[in-house]
């Protein structure tokens, strides 16, 4: 193709050429395995998935507009396969710098109808999409708060693990302990993972803050949540924190 304008059905459908090309079955069948859901893959691996979004950038870099990228979501986030998905986010990505908030609730359109349907779906948009619409307009903080009390799961994790990558450089870490809190009584452990992995990014920032609020919420907190976010202490710390929280300790 030539850099030239081509439409987001146009690059969509480029895109799906290209992925079927580079299918391997057998990576496929392997993948697969990792999820409970029903997640359906080309086999291709991450590296490859980028270096097509790259090759597509290049393409339309030129004459595209960050309302062409989310149009080229519109297209690719309902298409089964995970590489598909995966596509059309790292597109998007490209055009940071030029997020409206509009494209707020959208990817929130996005999670409601389970567009992205797998925790690795959800994992590849939020920490750096909704992250970076979090740092640029901070009013979406409060917005996102109410994600957590959404009956999908995806919409759920989405509220969480989007604070990832600002966990580890210390930002939002109020709003973070707040979300992290209201998720204890979700019985999804794809939630309670994700609950775990950002106290975790939020320890590197400060562990002596992680550690009290662990203590403070103590048996309330899931173990799987809990066993997450221990993971950078060393194992005396470890083992004190998991004695302390039991919920039968006297």
């Amino acid at each position: 193709m030539k850099s030239q304008k081509r439409t987001p059905e146009q690059i969509a459908n480029f895109a799906i050429q290209h992925l079927k090309k580079l299918a391997d079955p057998v990576r496929a069948e392997g993948a697969q395995r990792y999820f409970k859901e029903d997640f359906r893959c080309y086999g291709l691996t991450a590296d490859q998935v980028r270096d097509l979004a790259k090759e597509i950038h290049q393409i339309v870099k030129d004459v595209w507009s960050v309302e062409d990228a989310i149009e080229l979501c519109d297209i690719l986030l309902p298409n089964p396969y995970h590489e598909a998905k995966a596509l059309g986010i790292l597109v998007l990505e490209k055009y940071q710098n030029d997020f409206p908030k509009s494209l707020f609730p959208k990817i929130k359109v996005w999670l409601s109808a389970n567009y992205l349907n797998n925790w690795a779906a959800v994992d590849v948009l939020c920490p750096d999409s909704v992250g970076s619409l979090l740092l640029k307009y901070h009013e979406l903080v409060k917005e996102i708060k109410a994600w957590a009390k959404s009956s999908n799961r995806w919409v759920k994790r989405a509220s969480l693990v989007s604070f990832i990558k600002l966990a580890r450089k210390g930002e939002f870490l109020d709003p973070i302990y707040e979300i992290s809190a209201s998720h204890f009584g979700d019985p999804d452990d794809l939630v309670q993972k994700a609950n775990g992995w950002l106290l975790r990014e939020a320890g590197k920032a400060d562990m002596d803050r992680l550690e009290k609020f662990l203590l403070k919420y103590g048996p309330a907190i899931p173990r799987t949540t809990l066993r997450y976010a221990i993971e950078r202490f060393d194992e005396k710390k470890r083992k004190a924190i998991l004695l302390a929280t039991k919920k039968d300790r006297p």
